[in-house]
């Protein structure tokens, strides 16, 4: 591996980049591009949510989870104010379908409370 970051550093900008309010993905691109980390999980041994996982600083929902109903909370705003746009609404129904099948797998595995729902009307809510 050509990148000589410390463990201990790597760990830190971890947790400072998510108090940040960064998402995984996002800091995992920052250490690349501006730090010089390759590939985190060479350096540390584990995922970027596992690190944070481990320092104490979990998320409270799984980042695809969060892009999905965030993606849903745009498609819901915009169907209200373009009410007969039926390919959209096709769209807010396929991506609260993946809400749905992907909720059920992380209830299964013990990644989300168990009684976790998606339900529409406190989306905004979950996601702000």
């Amino acid at each position: 591996e050509w990148s000589n970051s410390d463990k201990k550093e790597v760990e830190e900008i971890i947790l400072q980049l998510s108090e940040e309010g960064n998402s995984n993905a996002s800091i995992g691109t920052i250490l690349r591009d501006k730090h010089g980390v390759p590939n985190v999980r060479l350096v540390t041994g584990e995922r970027i949510s596992q690190t944070l996982e481990r320092l104490g600083k979990p998320r409270k929902l799984p980042e695809d989870l969060m892009s999905l109903m965030r993606r849903a909370l745009r498609l819901i705003d915009h169907l209200s104010q373009n009410s007969k746009d039926i390919h959209n609404r096709r769209q807010l129904e396929l991506c609260e379908s993946k809400i749905r099948r992907l909720s059920r797998y992380y209830r299964e595995n013990n990644q989300i409370d168990s009684d976790w729902t998606y339900k529409r009307d406190q989306l905004r809510l979950m996601v702000e």
